[in-house]
């Protein structure tokens, strides 16, 4: 019987097997950043959406009080308001409860409860011919949706938020006079029915994005402090489920349950088992921390380019690991500015060897190489980051800037 190795990646993942495992901390990071999860920051932005579509609907009632006597018939304005109330109270304490996306069933029975109040409160106000200086619960259902802004997709808000514009735009120019003197009430209400959900879509999708930046460069700075040579985060839990799988094993054979010589299957498991512990040792001695730094970050393997033959990135010291990561950060986290940039790192050769106070030095070269980007266009912050490295140079050259660093470190030989 033949056996053939199993094809494995760079962290000894078992091609076929879908993708590789998360550590556990990490998987749970991430999770929790997803835009379908609740989080606590995301929790407080639904409390403060709700507090200020509660206050709109307190300004609402009190402009209905004012026009009380105007309306042909008052009550149906009532009306509108008392389903508006219910649909809102009923949606804040499911918010308040849920734990990832609000389903379908739910947001459908919220949006239709918002449409019959714009429909109830048209109702009221269409005899008076002025659906801007008039609606008032139906101007307050359309900022409602602020309240699940954090709970449903984006374009569901969004594609909710436009069609009450449609709506109310529609139902403007059907029922209100085209005088000047009316345009500016009904733009008004046009905007307190639209902008405030287009408005909070933004806000949350900024807000995940700085949070999944943050997260995911904690996790990268992690590597700060690792050895030389290692494995990166995303192999961890792979090793210690080898290790566990490698331990029942012995354990079997040791106290009986398994028999020696091993069955065919039970040897092509402890075979499996063998192969990938040696992929993951020979990968540990292969690898520096920055190559798992890079790999391994949600934003800097898109755009980061590694090329270190000699591995020779492993021989910085915390300090200087701390300004090389900050700099690339730097160079590509702000998206305004940042749009198609590639960042390029090569490494080596070491050109010389120096004596210092503190001991021999040996100079390793650091090229980075940054497309799409002026050098007045590179935050200042930067170049302090990069002076924790070493001196450093640059140049500009077809809308490329070059960066040159000489990093003094210790010299392998005498450790």
């Amino acid at each position: 019987m033949t056996y053939s190795p199993p094809e494995e990646n760079t962290l000894g993942v078992i091609l076929g097997r879908g993708k590789r495992r998360e550590a556990d901390a990490t998987r749970r990071v991430i999770r929790a950043a997803t835009p379908v999860r609740s989080s606590l920051g995301i929790g407080f932005i639904g409390i403060g959406a709700t507090v200020i579509c509660g206050l709109r609907a307190l300004y609402g009632i009190v402009w209905l009080i004012a026009l009380w006597d105007t309306y042909p018939n008052p009550f149906i304005a009532l009306a509108a308001w008392v389903v508006l109330i219910v649909v809102l109270t009923a949606m804040v304490l499911v918010s308040r409860s849920i734990v990832g996306e609000l389903p379908h069933w739910m947001f459908a029975m919220f949006l239709a409860g918002l449409a019959a109040t714009i429909a109830i409160d048209f109702a009221a106000i269409w005899p008076l011919g002025d659906i801007g200086r008039h609606a008032t619960a139906a101007a307050t259902a359309g900022m409602a949706l602020v309240i699940v802004v954090t709970i449903r997709r984006s374009a569901d808000i969004l594609i909710a938020a436009g069609a009450m514009g449609l709506v109310f735009a529609t139902a403007m120019v059907l029922n209100t006079e085209p005088d000047p003197q009316n345009y500016a009430p009904q733009v008004t209400t046009l905007a307190f029915v639209v902008l405030p959900a287009f408005i909070g879509v933004v806000l949350v999708r900024g807000f995940r994005r700085l949070v999944q930046v943050e997260l995911d460069r904690v996790l990268v700075q992690s590597t700060v402090s690792a050895p030389r040579f290692a494995v990166g985060m995303m192999a961890s839990e792979e090793l210690a489920r080898l290790d566990l799988a490698a331990e029942e094993l012995l354990d079997s054979v040791s106290t009986g349950r398994t028999k020696l010589p091993l069955d065919p299957r039970t040897a092509s498991v402890a075979a499996s088992l063998a192969t990938e512990l040696r992929l993951h040792l020979i990968e540990g001695r292969r690898e520096t921390w920055l190559y798992h730094a890079i790999t391994e970050s949600d934003l800097l393997g898109k755009v980061v380019t590694l090329t270190d033959k000699g591995s020779l990135a492993g021989l910085l010291d915390p300090q200087q690991r701390d300004g090389l990561l900050s700099a690339v950060w730097l160079l590509i986290s702000d998206t305004a500015k940042s749009a198609g940039r590639t960042v390029q790192i090569s490494v080596g050769p070491v050109t010389q060897s120096v004596e210092t106070g503190y001991g021999r030095k040996i100079t390793i070269p650091f090229a980075l190489t940054i497309s799409g980007v002026a050098r007045n266009r590179v935050d200042p912050a930067t170049w302090e980051a990069l002076r924790k490295m070493g001196q450093y140079s640059d140049s500009t050259q077809n809308s490329t800037l070059r960066v040159d660093i000489a990093c003094l470190v210790d010299n392998p030989a005498d450790q």
